[in-house]
Protein backbone atom coordinates (compact mmCIF):
# COMPACT_ATOMS: atom_id res chain seq x y z
CA UNK A 1 0.00 0.00 0.00
CA UNK A 2 1.43 3.44 -1.12
CA UNK A 3 0.74 7.05 0.53
CA UNK A 4 -0.33 9.05 -2.10
CA UNK A 5 -0.73 12.97 -1.44
CA UNK A 6 -2.46 14.50 -4.33
CA UNK A 7 -2.48 18.46 -4.01
CA UNK A 8 -5.37 20.51 -6.07
CA UNK A 9 -4.54 24.32 -6.79
CA UNK A 10 -6.19 26.55 -4.39
CA UNK A 11 -8.65 28.82 -5.95
CA UNK A 12 -8.76 32.72 -5.30
CA UNK A 13 -11.36 33.04 -3.36
CA UNK A 14 -12.48 36.21 -4.91
CA UNK A 15 -14.69 35.12 -7.42
CA UNK A 16 -16.77 32.25 -8.58
CA UNK A 17 -15.18 29.13 -10.26
CA UNK A 18 -15.90 28.77 -13.94
CA UNK A 19 -14.69 25.91 -16.88
CA UNK A 20 -11.35 26.88 -16.61
CA UNK A 21 -10.52 26.16 -13.01
CA UNK A 22 -12.12 22.86 -13.32
CA UNK A 23 -10.90 21.71 -16.24
CA UNK A 24 -7.28 22.55 -14.75
CA UNK A 25 -8.61 20.51 -11.33
CA UNK A 26 -10.67 16.99 -12.31
CA UNK A 27 -7.96 15.28 -12.89
CA UNK A 28 -6.80 15.45 -9.12
CA UNK A 29 -10.35 13.87 -8.19
CA UNK A 30 -9.63 10.89 -10.67
CA UNK A 31 -6.14 10.22 -9.30
CA UNK A 32 -7.67 10.05 -5.65
CA UNK A 33 -10.26 8.23 -6.41
CA UNK A 34 -8.27 5.42 -8.80
CA UNK A 35 -5.85 5.19 -5.96
CA UNK A 36 -8.43 4.53 -3.34
CA UNK A 37 -9.69 1.74 -5.48
CA UNK A 38 -6.10 0.29 -5.73
CA UNK A 39 -6.33 0.39 -1.75
CA UNK A 40 -3.90 2.96 -1.34
CA UNK A 41 -3.80 5.43 1.51
CA UNK A 42 -4.87 9.04 -0.44
CA UNK A 43 -4.89 12.24 1.32
CA UNK A 44 -6.30 14.73 -1.21
CA UNK A 45 -6.35 18.11 -0.09
CA UNK A 46 -7.11 21.61 -1.31
CA UNK A 47 -8.79 24.75 -0.11
CA UNK A 48 -9.84 28.13 -0.90
CA UNK A 49 -7.06 30.88 -1.54
CA UNK A 50 -8.77 33.75 0.92
CA UNK A 51 -5.78 36.10 1.69
CA UNK A 52 -3.92 39.12 -0.11
CA UNK A 53 -4.88 41.90 -2.62
CA UNK A 54 -7.41 40.01 -5.03
CA UNK A 55 -9.65 39.39 -1.61
CA UNK A 56 -8.98 42.62 -0.17
CA UNK A 57 -9.39 44.75 -3.62
CA UNK A 58 -12.61 42.80 -3.82
CA UNK A 59 -14.03 43.44 -0.25
CA UNK A 60 -13.48 46.69 -0.93
CA UNK A 61 -15.54 47.16 -4.03
CA UNK A 62 -18.39 45.40 -2.36
CA UNK A 63 -18.34 47.08 0.55
CA UNK A 64 -17.46 44.35 3.28
CA UNK A 65 -14.65 42.98 5.07
CA UNK A 66 -12.24 40.01 3.34
CA UNK A 67 -13.42 37.78 5.38
CA UNK A 68 -16.80 38.03 4.28
CA UNK A 69 -15.63 37.82 0.50
CA UNK A 70 -13.34 35.12 1.15
CA UNK A 71 -15.77 32.97 3.09
CA UNK A 72 -18.63 33.54 0.32
CA UNK A 73 -16.86 32.01 -2.33
CA UNK A 74 -15.45 29.58 -0.23
CA UNK A 75 -18.49 27.90 0.97
CA UNK A 76 -19.49 28.55 -2.96
CA UNK A 77 -16.62 26.27 -3.94
CA UNK A 78 -17.18 23.90 -0.77
CA UNK A 79 -20.97 23.21 -2.99
CA UNK A 80 -19.65 23.47 -6.19
CA UNK A 81 -16.79 20.67 -5.88
CA UNK A 82 -19.59 18.57 -3.86
CA UNK A 83 -21.88 18.62 -6.57
CA UNK A 84 -19.18 17.74 -8.98
CA UNK A 85 -17.84 14.97 -7.00
CA UNK A 86 -14.62 15.76 -5.70
CA UNK A 87 -14.08 13.31 -3.13
CA UNK A 88 -11.42 15.83 -1.36
CA UNK A 89 -10.29 13.86 2.56
CA UNK A 90 -9.74 17.88 3.14
CA UNK A 91 -11.07 21.02 1.67
CA UNK A 92 -10.32 23.81 4.07
CA UNK A 93 -9.02 27.63 3.29
CA UNK A 94 -5.98 29.75 3.99
CA UNK A 95 -8.29 31.63 6.72
CA UNK A 96 -8.31 28.56 8.58
CA UNK A 97 -6.92 28.31 12.14
CA UNK A 98 -4.97 25.15 11.42
CA UNK A 99 -3.28 26.63 8.14
CA UNK A 100 -2.39 29.54 10.19
CA UNK A 101 -0.90 27.64 13.05
CA UNK A 102 1.33 25.59 10.61
CA UNK A 103 2.14 28.51 8.48
CA UNK A 104 3.51 30.15 11.50
CA UNK A 105 5.30 27.58 12.58
CA UNK A 106 7.04 26.57 9.35
CA UNK A 107 8.05 30.00 8.73
CA UNK A 108 9.07 30.93 12.27
CA UNK A 109 12.14 28.24 11.27
CA UNK A 110 12.52 29.45 7.85
CA UNK A 111 13.75 32.41 8.82
CA UNK A 112 16.87 30.58 10.42
CA UNK A 113 17.70 29.14 6.93
CA UNK A 114 20.71 30.91 5.35
CA UNK A 115 18.62 31.29 2.51
CA UNK A 116 16.43 34.09 4.36
CA UNK A 117 17.50 37.72 4.23
CA UNK A 118 16.25 41.19 5.30
CA UNK A 119 15.90 44.07 2.14
CA UNK A 120 14.51 47.31 2.01
CA UNK A 121 13.25 47.20 -1.64
CA UNK A 122 10.10 49.04 -3.60
CA UNK A 123 6.73 48.47 -3.51
CA UNK A 124 4.07 49.08 -5.51
CA UNK A 125 1.47 51.55 -3.75
CA UNK A 126 -2.06 52.55 -5.14
CA UNK A 127 -3.05 56.26 -3.83
CA UNK A 128 -6.50 55.93 -5.19
CA UNK A 129 -6.83 52.16 -3.72
CA UNK A 130 -4.78 52.81 -0.80
CA UNK A 131 -3.07 50.03 -0.74
CA UNK A 132 0.01 48.00 -1.39
CA UNK A 133 -0.48 45.98 -4.29
CA UNK A 134 0.40 42.16 -5.64
CA UNK A 135 3.15 42.17 -8.43
CA UNK A 136 0.28 40.60 -10.65
CA UNK A 137 -1.85 43.87 -9.68
CA UNK A 138 0.48 46.16 -11.54
CA UNK A 139 0.39 46.43 -15.04
CA UNK A 140 2.15 48.22 -17.74
CA UNK A 141 4.76 47.68 -20.84
CA UNK A 142 7.19 44.68 -20.97
CA UNK A 143 10.99 46.31 -20.67
CA UNK A 144 11.74 43.74 -23.47
CA UNK A 145 9.29 43.34 -25.46
CA UNK A 146 6.89 46.06 -25.19
CA UNK A 147 4.04 44.17 -25.12
CA UNK A 148 1.30 44.89 -22.30
CA UNK A 149 2.42 42.75 -19.00
CA UNK A 150 1.57 42.19 -14.92
CA UNK A 151 4.54 42.96 -12.81
CA UNK A 152 5.18 39.59 -12.12
CA UNK A 153 5.54 38.22 -16.15
CA UNK A 154 4.98 39.38 -19.61
CA UNK A 155 2.56 36.70 -21.47
CA UNK A 156 4.03 38.14 -24.84
CA UNK A 157 7.91 37.17 -24.20
CA UNK A 158 8.14 34.97 -20.98
CA UNK A 159 10.37 37.54 -18.86
CA UNK A 160 10.41 37.39 -15.27
CA UNK A 161 9.84 40.79 -14.11
CA UNK A 162 9.44 43.01 -10.94
CA UNK A 163 6.73 46.28 -11.14
CA UNK A 164 9.13 48.75 -11.08
CA UNK A 165 11.03 47.34 -14.35
CA UNK A 166 7.44 47.95 -16.35
CA UNK A 167 7.04 51.28 -18.63
CA UNK A 168 4.03 53.33 -17.04
CA UNK A 169 3.19 50.86 -14.30
CA UNK A 170 -0.67 51.37 -13.49
CA UNK A 171 -3.00 49.66 -10.90
CA UNK A 172 -4.59 46.63 -12.43
CA UNK A 173 -7.97 47.86 -10.38
CA UNK A 174 -8.66 50.95 -10.85
CA UNK A 175 -6.35 52.19 -13.95
CA UNK A 176 -4.38 54.87 -12.11
CA UNK A 177 -0.93 55.66 -12.01
CA UNK A 178 1.21 54.35 -9.17
CA UNK A 179 4.07 54.78 -6.61
CA UNK A 180 7.26 53.03 -5.34
CA UNK A 181 7.22 53.06 -1.32
CA UNK A 182 10.21 51.66 0.16
CA UNK A 183 9.75 48.86 2.54
CA UNK A 184 11.96 46.39 4.83
CA UNK A 185 11.08 42.62 3.96
CA UNK A 186 12.23 39.15 4.73
CA UNK A 187 13.73 37.75 1.02
CA UNK A 188 14.02 34.06 0.33
CA UNK A 189 17.50 33.88 -2.43
CA UNK A 190 15.86 31.32 -4.80
CA UNK A 191 18.51 32.11 -6.55
CA UNK A 192 21.36 30.20 -4.49
CA UNK A 193 18.99 26.99 -5.06
CA UNK A 194 19.36 26.71 -8.52
CA UNK A 195 21.13 23.61 -8.63
CA UNK A 196 18.86 21.72 -5.95
CA UNK A 197 16.01 23.22 -8.56
CA UNK A 198 17.53 21.91 -11.20
CA UNK A 199 18.49 18.97 -10.18
CA UNK A 200 14.46 18.51 -9.02
CA UNK A 201 13.36 19.02 -12.53
CA UNK A 202 15.87 16.82 -14.79
CA UNK A 203 15.53 13.80 -12.17
CA UNK A 204 11.76 13.83 -13.24
CA UNK A 205 11.31 13.57 -17.25
CA UNK A 206 7.73 12.09 -16.60
CA UNK A 207 6.52 15.72 -15.68
CA UNK A 208 4.28 17.49 -18.00
CA UNK A 209 6.45 19.15 -20.98
CA UNK A 210 4.73 22.67 -20.16
CA UNK A 211 5.73 22.19 -16.57
CA UNK A 212 9.46 20.88 -17.95
CA UNK A 213 9.65 23.70 -20.06
CA UNK A 214 8.37 26.26 -17.97
CA UNK A 215 10.59 25.53 -15.07
CA UNK A 216 14.09 25.28 -17.33
CA UNK A 217 12.90 28.42 -19.01
CA UNK A 218 13.13 30.51 -15.29
CA UNK A 219 16.04 28.45 -14.38
CA UNK A 220 18.11 29.31 -17.36
CA UNK A 221 16.83 32.83 -17.03
CA UNK A 222 18.22 33.42 -13.54
CA UNK A 223 16.32 33.02 -10.75
CA UNK A 224 15.02 35.71 -9.39
CA UNK A 225 14.94 35.91 -4.80
CA UNK A 226 11.11 36.71 -3.71
CA UNK A 227 9.58 38.62 -0.71
CA UNK A 228 8.64 36.53 1.80
CA UNK A 229 6.73 39.35 3.57
CA UNK A 230 4.04 42.08 2.55
CA UNK A 231 3.04 45.64 3.56
CA UNK A 232 -1.00 44.25 3.97
CA UNK A 233 -3.69 43.79 6.75
CA UNK A 234 -5.65 41.17 5.37
CA UNK A 235 -3.20 37.62 5.52
CA UNK A 236 -1.34 36.04 7.98
CA UNK A 237 1.05 38.34 10.41
CA UNK A 238 4.27 37.69 9.84
CA UNK A 239 5.73 35.86 13.61
CA UNK A 240 8.80 38.27 13.83
CA UNK A 241 9.80 41.04 16.24
CA UNK A 242 10.22 44.20 14.00
CA UNK A 243 7.57 42.80 11.39
CA UNK A 244 3.99 44.10 13.25
CA UNK A 245 1.86 45.19 10.68
CA UNK A 246 3.05 42.89 7.86
CA UNK A 247 1.84 39.60 6.75
CA UNK A 248 3.11 36.59 4.63
CA UNK A 249 3.04 36.98 1.28
CA UNK A 250 0.13 34.83 -0.18
CA UNK A 251 2.76 32.79 -2.54
CA UNK A 252 4.64 31.80 0.22
CA UNK A 253 1.78 30.47 2.43
CA UNK A 254 -0.93 29.31 0.03
CA UNK A 255 1.33 26.68 -1.59
CA UNK A 256 2.41 25.69 1.76
CA UNK A 257 -1.26 24.60 2.28
CA UNK A 258 -0.37 20.93 1.19
CA UNK A 259 1.49 20.87 4.09
CA UNK A 260 -1.03 22.19 6.55
CA UNK A 261 -4.29 19.84 5.11
CA UNK A 262 -2.75 16.77 4.60
CA UNK A 263 -1.64 17.28 8.55
CA UNK A 264 -5.79 17.45 9.18
CA UNK A 265 -6.53 14.99 7.16
CA UNK A 266 -3.71 12.60 9.23
CA UNK A 267 -5.16 13.54 12.41
CA UNK A 268 -8.82 13.19 10.95
CA UNK A 269 -7.50 9.60 10.12
CA UNK A 270 -6.49 9.21 13.95
CA UNK A 271 -9.15 10.69 15.54
CA UNK A 272 -7.60 13.80 15.99
CA UNK A 273 -9.40 16.92 14.93
CA UNK A 274 -6.18 19.38 15.96
CA UNK A 275 -2.36 19.41 17.38
CA UNK A 276 -2.18 17.25 20.62
CA UNK A 277 1.48 19.21 21.84
CA UNK A 278 2.57 22.86 22.41
CA UNK A 279 5.36 22.47 19.36
CA UNK A 280 6.58 25.65 18.14
CA UNK A 281 8.38 25.18 15.02
CA UNK A 282 8.28 22.03 12.17
CA UNK A 283 10.96 20.25 13.44
CA UNK A 284 9.55 20.29 17.08
CA UNK A 285 6.10 18.69 15.23
CA UNK A 286 7.97 16.01 13.10
CA UNK A 287 9.31 15.07 16.00
CA UNK A 288 6.31 15.45 18.21
CA UNK A 289 4.86 12.12 19.35
CA UNK A 290 1.71 13.29 19.23
CA UNK A 291 2.01 13.74 15.31
CA UNK A 292 0.94 11.08 13.20
CA UNK A 293 3.43 8.59 11.99
CA UNK A 294 1.18 8.49 8.55
CA UNK A 295 1.90 12.02 8.42
CA UNK A 296 5.50 11.75 9.00
CA UNK A 297 6.06 9.77 6.81
CA UNK A 298 4.02 11.05 4.11
CA UNK A 299 6.16 14.16 4.09
CA UNK A 300 9.81 12.00 4.46
CA UNK A 301 11.83 12.70 1.61
CA UNK A 302 13.37 9.15 2.05
CA UNK A 303 9.65 7.26 2.16
CA UNK A 304 10.20 4.49 -1.04
CA UNK A 305 5.97 4.10 -0.97
CA UNK A 306 4.97 7.74 -1.13
CA UNK A 307 3.58 9.56 -4.37
CA UNK A 308 2.95 13.33 -4.30
CA UNK A 309 0.83 14.79 -7.15
CA UNK A 310 0.52 18.36 -8.02
CA UNK A 311 -3.10 19.19 -10.16
CA UNK A 312 -3.24 22.67 -11.54
CA UNK A 313 -3.11 25.42 -14.33
CA UNK A 314 -0.39 26.31 -16.86
CA UNK A 315 -0.16 29.64 -14.59
CA UNK A 316 0.19 27.68 -11.12
CA UNK A 317 3.74 25.90 -12.59
CA UNK A 318 6.38 28.03 -10.98
CA UNK A 319 4.65 28.07 -7.94
CA UNK A 320 4.62 23.91 -7.50
CA UNK A 321 8.26 23.37 -9.61
CA UNK A 322 10.18 26.53 -8.09
CA UNK A 323 8.61 28.49 -5.58
CA UNK A 324 7.07 25.00 -3.12
CA UNK A 325 10.49 23.27 -3.91
CA UNK A 326 12.37 26.40 -2.93
CA UNK A 327 9.85 26.76 0.52
CA UNK A 328 10.89 23.21 1.53
CA UNK A 329 14.55 23.08 1.13
CA UNK A 330 15.00 26.45 2.55
CA UNK A 331 12.65 25.39 5.47
CA UNK A 332 15.45 22.70 6.32
CA UNK A 333 13.62 19.90 7.99
CA UNK A 334 14.04 17.05 4.90
CA UNK A 335 10.41 17.70 3.37
CA UNK A 336 9.61 15.60 -0.34
CA UNK A 337 9.36 17.26 -2.74
CA UNK A 338 7.34 17.12 -5.93
CA UNK A 339 6.88 13.95 -7.21
CA UNK A 340 4.53 14.37 -10.84
CA UNK A 341 3.54 17.43 -11.49
CA UNK A 342 -0.48 17.53 -13.81
CA UNK A 343 -0.43 20.92 -15.25
CA UNK A 344 -2.83 21.41 -17.94
CA UNK A 345 -2.52 23.96 -20.52
CA UNK A 346 -5.35 27.09 -21.02
CA UNK A 347 -8.41 26.32 -22.16
CA UNK A 348 -10.39 29.28 -24.07
CA UNK A 349 -14.51 29.67 -24.48
CA UNK A 350 -15.95 29.40 -28.46
CA UNK A 351 -12.54 30.63 -29.35
CA UNK A 352 -11.83 33.62 -27.01
CA UNK A 353 -9.60 33.62 -23.95
CA UNK A 354 -12.20 33.61 -20.83
CA UNK A 355 -12.48 36.78 -19.01
CA UNK A 356 -14.01 37.00 -15.54
CA UNK A 357 -14.19 40.78 -15.50
CA UNK A 358 -16.11 40.71 -18.59
CA UNK A 359 -18.19 38.01 -17.35
CA UNK A 360 -17.14 36.15 -20.80
CA UNK A 361 -16.97 32.92 -18.39
CA UNK A 362 -18.97 29.49 -18.03
CA UNK A 363 -19.22 29.54 -14.49
CA UNK A 364 -19.60 26.48 -12.82
CA UNK A 365 -22.37 26.95 -10.23
CA UNK A 366 -24.41 27.90 -13.20
CA UNK A 367 -23.75 24.43 -14.86
CA UNK A 368 -24.44 22.26 -12.46
CA UNK A 369 -27.52 23.46 -12.19
CA UNK A 370 -28.87 22.70 -15.78
CA UNK A 371 -26.50 19.69 -16.58
CA UNK A 372 -25.54 16.37 -14.97
CA UNK A 373 -22.33 16.34 -13.08
CA UNK A 374 -21.18 13.08 -15.24
CA UNK A 375 -21.73 14.98 -18.08
CA UNK A 376 -19.58 17.35 -16.92
CA UNK A 377 -16.66 15.46 -15.66
CA UNK A 378 -16.53 13.55 -19.13
CA UNK A 379 -16.37 16.51 -21.53
CA UNK A 380 -13.37 17.92 -19.48
CA UNK A 381 -12.27 15.00 -19.17
CA UNK A 382 -11.76 13.81 -23.04
CA UNK A 383 -12.00 17.09 -24.44
CA UNK A 384 -10.41 19.32 -22.05
CA UNK A 385 -6.73 20.97 -21.85
CA UNK A 386 -4.25 18.02 -20.90
CA UNK A 387 -1.53 18.58 -22.68
CA UNK A 388 -2.43 21.67 -25.22
CA UNK A 389 -4.85 24.46 -24.42
CA UNK A 390 -8.20 23.31 -25.78
CA UNK A 391 -11.48 25.31 -26.63
CA UNK A 392 -14.96 25.10 -24.75
CA UNK A 393 -17.93 25.12 -27.22
CA UNK A 394 -21.40 24.29 -26.80
CA UNK A 395 -21.83 22.71 -30.02
CA UNK A 396 -19.09 20.08 -28.93
CA UNK A 397 -20.25 20.11 -25.50
CA UNK A 398 -23.68 18.84 -26.42
CA UNK A 399 -22.26 16.84 -29.49
CA UNK A 400 -19.94 14.92 -26.79
CA UNK A 401 -22.85 14.36 -24.42
CA UNK A 402 -25.29 13.09 -26.47
CA UNK A 403 -22.75 10.76 -28.81
CA UNK A 404 -20.35 9.60 -26.73
CA UNK A 405 -21.97 9.63 -23.20
CA UNK A 406 -25.27 8.89 -23.84
CA UNK A 407 -25.19 7.40 -27.60
CA UNK A 408 -22.51 4.82 -26.74
CA UNK A 409 -22.26 4.07 -23.07
CA UNK A 410 -26.05 4.95 -21.75
CA UNK A 411 -27.41 3.24 -25.05
CA UNK A 412 -25.21 0.17 -23.73
CA UNK A 413 -26.50 -0.08 -20.18
CA UNK A 414 -29.64 0.76 -21.39
CA UNK A 415 -30.31 -1.60 -23.81
CA UNK A 416 -28.58 -4.66 -21.43
CA UNK A 417 -30.23 -4.11 -18.77
CA UNK A 418 -33.69 -3.00 -20.55
CA UNK A 419 -33.76 -6.15 -22.47
CA UNK A 420 -32.89 -8.54 -19.19
CA UNK A 421 -36.23 -6.63 -17.39
CA UNK A 422 -38.53 -7.46 -20.22
CA UNK A 423 -37.03 -10.97 -21.10
CA UNK A 424 -35.44 -12.57 -18.43
CA UNK A 425 -37.92 -10.75 -15.51
CA UNK A 426 -34.89 -8.58 -14.38
CA UNK A 427 -32.30 -11.60 -13.72
CA UNK A 428 -29.33 -11.82 -15.03
CA UNK A 429 -29.05 -15.34 -17.66
CA UNK A 430 -26.32 -17.96 -17.57
CA UNK A 431 -23.40 -17.56 -19.70
CA UNK A 432 -19.83 -17.55 -20.34
CA UNK A 433 -17.60 -14.75 -20.87
CA UNK A 434 -15.11 -15.82 -22.87
CA UNK A 435 -11.34 -15.85 -22.87
CA UNK A 436 -10.32 -13.44 -25.52
CA UNK A 437 -13.10 -10.70 -23.87
CA UNK A 438 -12.14 -11.78 -20.40
CA UNK A 439 -8.15 -10.99 -21.39
CA UNK A 440 -9.24 -7.90 -22.92
CA UNK A 441 -10.69 -6.56 -19.82
CA UNK A 442 -7.57 -7.57 -17.92
CA UNK A 443 -5.21 -6.13 -20.17
CA UNK A 444 -7.63 -2.50 -19.56
CA UNK A 445 -7.39 -2.82 -16.02
CA UNK A 446 -3.61 -2.88 -16.09
CA UNK A 447 -2.56 -0.46 -19.14
CA UNK A 448 -5.69 1.99 -18.03
CA UNK A 449 -3.98 1.95 -14.50
CA UNK A 450 -0.66 2.72 -16.25
CA UNK A 451 -1.77 6.14 -18.24
CA UNK A 452 -3.87 7.68 -15.02
CA UNK A 453 -0.67 7.02 -13.26
CA UNK A 454 1.24 8.72 -16.30
CA UNK A 455 -1.25 11.24 -16.16
CA UNK A 456 -2.23 10.49 -19.66
CA UNK A 457 -6.27 10.67 -18.49
CA UNK A 458 -7.61 11.41 -22.30
CA UNK A 459 -5.91 8.34 -23.69
CA UNK A 460 -7.04 6.18 -20.94
CA UNK A 461 -10.67 7.52 -21.29
CA UNK A 462 -10.66 6.83 -25.07
CA UNK A 463 -9.39 3.52 -24.89
CA UNK A 464 -11.99 2.98 -22.30
CA UNK A 465 -14.63 4.09 -24.88
CA UNK A 466 -13.18 1.31 -26.70
CA UNK A 467 -14.53 -1.10 -24.83
CA UNK A 468 -18.06 0.58 -24.84
CA UNK A 469 -17.80 0.71 -28.68
CA UNK A 470 -16.66 -2.84 -29.12
CA UNK A 471 -19.66 -4.24 -26.45
CA UNK A 472 -22.16 -2.33 -28.56
CA UNK A 473 -21.12 -3.59 -31.75
CA UNK A 474 -20.97 -7.68 -30.00
CA UNK A 475 -24.81 -6.67 -28.91
CA UNK A 476 -25.49 -5.67 -32.18
CA UNK A 477 -23.58 -8.34 -34.17
CA UNK A 478 -24.99 -10.92 -31.70
CA UNK A 479 -28.88 -9.92 -32.02
CA UNK A 480 -30.14 -10.84 -28.92
CA UNK A 481 -33.55 -9.58 -29.90
CA UNK A 482 -33.64 -12.42 -32.41
CA UNK A 483 -31.51 -15.35 -30.83
CA UNK A 484 -34.33 -14.61 -28.24
CA UNK A 485 -36.41 -17.20 -30.07
CA UNK A 486 -34.21 -18.55 -32.66
CA UNK A 487 -31.40 -19.72 -30.17
CA UNK A 488 -32.30 -18.79 -26.19
CA UNK A 489 -29.05 -20.59 -24.91
CA UNK A 490 -27.09 -17.81 -27.28
CA UNK A 491 -29.27 -14.92 -26.45
CA UNK A 492 -28.54 -15.74 -22.73
CA UNK A 493 -24.54 -15.88 -23.19
CA UNK A 494 -24.82 -12.37 -25.42
CA UNK A 495 -26.72 -11.24 -22.39
CA UNK A 496 -24.29 -12.35 -19.66
CA UNK A 497 -21.40 -11.34 -21.70
CA UNK A 498 -22.49 -7.57 -22.04
CA UNK A 499 -23.57 -7.46 -18.50
CA UNK A 500 -19.78 -8.61 -17.36
CA UNK A 501 -18.15 -5.76 -19.46
CA UNK A 502 -20.96 -3.62 -17.90
CA UNK A 503 -19.76 -4.17 -14.57
CA UNK A 504 -15.97 -3.73 -15.55
CA UNK A 505 -16.55 -0.21 -17.85
CA UNK A 506 -18.36 0.83 -14.36
CA UNK A 507 -15.13 -0.08 -12.24
CA UNK A 508 -12.96 1.00 -14.80
CA UNK A 509 -15.15 4.80 -15.40
CA UNK A 510 -15.36 5.30 -11.55
CA UNK A 511 -12.81 7.58 -11.27
CA UNK A 512 -13.77 9.86 -14.14
CA UNK A 513 -17.65 9.17 -13.44
CA UNK A 514 -18.72 8.47 -10.33
CA UNK A 515 -22.48 9.19 -9.80
CA UNK A 516 -23.47 6.86 -12.97
CA UNK A 517 -20.71 4.04 -11.92
CA UNK A 518 -22.04 4.32 -8.32
CA UNK A 519 -25.50 3.15 -9.83
CA UNK A 520 -24.37 0.63 -12.04
CA UNK A 521 -22.54 -1.26 -9.58
CA UNK A 522 -25.11 -1.18 -6.92
CA UNK A 523 -27.63 -2.22 -9.99
CA UNK A 524 -25.29 -5.25 -10.08
CA UNK A 525 -24.05 -5.89 -7.27
CA UNK A 526 -20.60 -5.45 -8.11
CA UNK A 527 -18.09 -3.11 -6.37
CA UNK A 528 -15.80 -0.46 -7.36
CA UNK A 529 -12.37 -1.71 -6.50
CA UNK A 530 -9.62 -1.90 -9.42
CA UNK A 531 -9.53 -6.02 -10.23
CA UNK A 532 -11.53 -7.78 -12.88
CA UNK A 533 -15.32 -7.63 -11.62
CA UNK A 534 -17.92 -10.38 -12.13
CA UNK A 535 -21.72 -10.75 -11.70
CA UNK A 536 -23.51 -14.22 -10.98
CA UNK A 537 -26.19 -15.38 -13.13
CA UNK A 538 -29.22 -15.27 -11.34
CA UNK A 539 -29.02 -11.95 -9.61
CA UNK A 540 -31.74 -10.09 -9.50
CA UNK A 541 -31.67 -6.76 -11.03
CA UNK A 542 -33.56 -3.75 -9.04
CA UNK A 543 -35.36 -1.12 -10.65
CA UNK A 544 -33.45 0.28 -12.91
CA UNK A 545 -33.39 3.90 -14.80
CA UNK A 546 -31.75 5.71 -17.71
CA UNK A 547 -28.68 6.25 -16.92
CA UNK A 548 -28.74 10.04 -19.00
CA UNK A 549 -30.90 12.11 -20.16
CA UNK A 550 -30.37 13.71 -23.23
CA UNK A 551 -29.83 17.39 -24.23
CA UNK A 552 -32.03 19.35 -26.61
CA UNK A 553 -29.54 20.40 -29.51
CA UNK A 554 -31.23 24.49 -28.72
CA UNK A 555 -28.98 24.79 -25.61
CA UNK A 556 -26.09 25.36 -28.58
CA UNK A 557 -27.90 28.10 -29.62
CA UNK A 558 -29.03 29.78 -26.84
CA UNK A 559 -25.85 29.80 -24.65
CA UNK A 560 -24.09 31.24 -27.96
CA UNK A 561 -26.60 33.84 -28.07
CA UNK A 562 -25.71 34.61 -24.57
CA UNK A 563 -21.82 35.07 -24.86
CA UNK A 564 -22.63 37.24 -28.32
CA UNK A 565 -24.31 39.87 -25.85
CA UNK A 566 -21.58 39.61 -23.42
CA UNK A 567 -19.27 40.91 -26.23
Amino acid sequence: MRKILIGGAWPYANGSLHIGHVAGLLPGDLLARYHRALGDEVYFVSGSDCHGTPVAIRAKQEGKTPCEVSDHYHAEFTECFEKLGFSYDVYTKTSAEEHKDFIRRFHKKLYESPYVYEKESPQAFCEECNTFLADRFVTGLCPKCGAPARGDQCDACGTVLEPENLENPVCAVCGKPIQFRNSKHLYIAISKLEKELKTLVDGHPEWRKNAIAFTNKYIEEGLRDRALTRDLEWGIPVPKEGYEGKTIYIWAENVLGYLSASEVAARKAQGETSPTGAAETISDILQDAGTPERYKTLWDAQSPDCIHYYVHGKDNIPFHTIILPALLIANGDGWRLPDRIISSEYCTLEGRKISTSRNYAIWIRELLDRFDADSIRYYFLSNGPEKRDADFSWENYVNSHNGELLGQYGNLVNRTLAFITKYFDGVVPKGTLSSSIAERISDLYATAAAQIENGDFRDCLGGIFDLVRFANKFFDTEQPWITRTSDPAKCEDTIFQCVQIIANLATLLAPFLPFSSEKVSRWLGADLSWHPQSVPAGLSLPETEILFQRIDKKVIDEEKAKLQSIL
